[in-house]
């Protein structure tokens, strides 16, 4: 069941609950079918590589992990965590930070 994803890549976000509470970034993919998004450095998990061409050593790397969107909240232009609502403006449906009544 798929849910209005209000959270856009680009935007920047702060995590509200979980392990990785209180951190910041910038979206940076969102997956629609799992309701989920990949937020810069946050969620890092590390990956072990096997040796291949373009890596001969092989290794072990670290990558950002879907997080859900219900455990993030947009943040204003102040840093504060708001809601995200949708409104007619000049016949143009534009979101808006529910806190601060900003366009976003």
């Amino acid at each position: 069941m798929s849910v209005k994803i209000k959270i856009r890549k680009g935007d920047t976000v702060r995590v509200i609950t979980g392990s990785h509470k209180g951190a910041e970034g910038e979206v940076l993919r969102i997956s629609k079918e799992d309701n989920k998004a990949v937020v810069e450095g946050v969620n890092l998990v590390k990956k072990h590589n096997k040796p291949n061409a373009q890596n001969p050593q092989g290794g072990i790397t670290e990558k950002e992990a879907p997080i859900h969107i219900s455990n993030l909240s947009l943040l204003t232009t102040e840093g504060k965590t708001t809601r995200v609502g949708y409104r007619m403006e000049e016949g143009t449906k534009v979101r808006y930070a529910k806190k601060t009544d900003e366009v976003i």
